[in-house]
């Protein structure tokens, strides 16, 4: 029997929740949301859309959490930020020029890198400080930025082994300043789709009320669970996307 329209909200507002716990942790969140909204009927570019519209709420929870943990370092965000965003801009305009498959191979092999890295890596403690490792972190936003707007897939968890591998930091503040960087990226997304009218904001809202509670518990369990729970996620994440960009190019 099909859902009603309640039945079918209460659903999507379970997947956001579940996917904005993941997503705070170590990325991924789409694998859940963007086939649920394509499962309900959405066209994939209002899917697409909707994506956005609703995971830049769970992008805001997250963020807002680590920075209560004191996580976020802020000097180095007060450059991410606006350059991811922008970033982001830019990787939609490209997306109406290019076509984002051609990416497929490059990220599938970047993935596997990163699962590579996390479970060989050890444990990290410190890392750089904020005031000395603004450009390559700047770098990492604009570019992640870009590939966001432009094909998406990973690249909260691509942003994670990036910043830890660039300024040496414990896997738990990397997940938790990728999150200031993802939300810039997100935002700018979802503001860009709106501006055009493709967010189903009676979808998005209800997904974007689970969103605001998975975030935040996705962020509470990395704050408590510390390396070990993000080591995990990170790598389970970046195989599940492989399987899925694999599947995607054998459909082709």
């Amino acid at each position: 029997m099909p859902l009603d329209v309640s039945g079918t909200d209460a659903l999507l507002a379970l997947v956001a929740l579940i996917a904005g716990t993941v997503d705070a942790i170590g990325g991924g969140g789409g694998l859940l949301t963007l086939p649920a909204l394509l499962t309900v009927g959405l066209p994939p570019q209002l899917a697409i859309a909707t994506n956005k519209g609703q995971s830049v709420f769970g992008a805001a929870a997250a963020l807002t959490r680590f920075s209560h943990a004191g996580l976020v370092p802020w000097r180095r965000a007060r450059w991410t930020f606006p350059l991811a965003f922008l970033g982001s801009l830019l990787g939609a305009w490209l997306m109406l020029r290019v076509r984002p498959e051609v990416l497929r191979p490059v990220v599938l092999v970047l993935l596997v890198l990163a699962a590579a890295f996390v479970i060989l890596r050890p444990p990290v403690r410190g890392g750089r400080p904020a005031s000395t490792a603004i450009a390559p972190a700047a770098a990492l936003a604009f570019g992640a930025g870009a590939y966001d707007g432009f094909f998406g897939p990973g690249t909260g968890t691509l942003l994670i082994v990036g910043l830890a591998g660039l300024l040496a930091l414990p896997l738990q503040q990397a997940s938790a300043e990728a999150k200031a960087i993802n939300f810039a990226s997100n935002l700018a997304g979802a503001l860009l789709f709106a501006a055009r009218g493709a967010v189903v904001w009676h979808i998005a809202l209800p997904m974007a009320a689970g969103q605001l509670i998975g975030g935040w518990v996705g962020a509470h369990l990395t704050v408590r669970g510390g390396e070990r729970i993000v080591r995990w996620v990170v790598v389970c994440v970046a195989g599940a996307l492989v399987v899925r960009l694999s599947l995607d190019a054998l459909r082709r």
